[in-house]
C-alpha cells in the first residue's frame, strides 16, 4: 500500500462502521453498510463483510466505490 494513503488518528481500537465515517470514506451509516454488505471494503488487503469488526492502529480500509478506490489507515 503506498504512503499517500492518510492516518486517521483514533484512540484504541475502533469498529470497521464506525471508523468509515470517522475517515470520511462514506456518507452516512447507511451506505457503509451497503458497501460492506456488498463486498466493497476490504482491511489490509481481505475482504471484510462484518460492520462490526474491531480495527486496530495501522490497519488499511479501502473502500471500491464507482468513482474509484479511495483508502485510510487506522492511526
Amino acid at each position: 500500500m503506498s504512503d499517500d494513503v492518510p492516518t486517521i488518528p483514533t484512540e484504541g481500537t475502533i469498529r470497521l462502521g464506525q471508523f468509515l465515517k470517522l475517515a470520511d470514506l462514506v456518507e452516512d451509516g447507511a451506505q457503509a453498510r451497503e458497501l460492506i454488505a456488498d463486498g466493497e471494503v476490504t482491511v489490509d488487503g481481505e475482504v471484510e463483510t462484518r460492520r462490526g469488526r474491531q480495527l486496530a492502529s495501522g490497519a488499511v480500509v479501502t473502500v471500491d466505490l464507482p468513482t474509484g478506490g479511495r483508502a485510510a489507515r487506522v492511526g
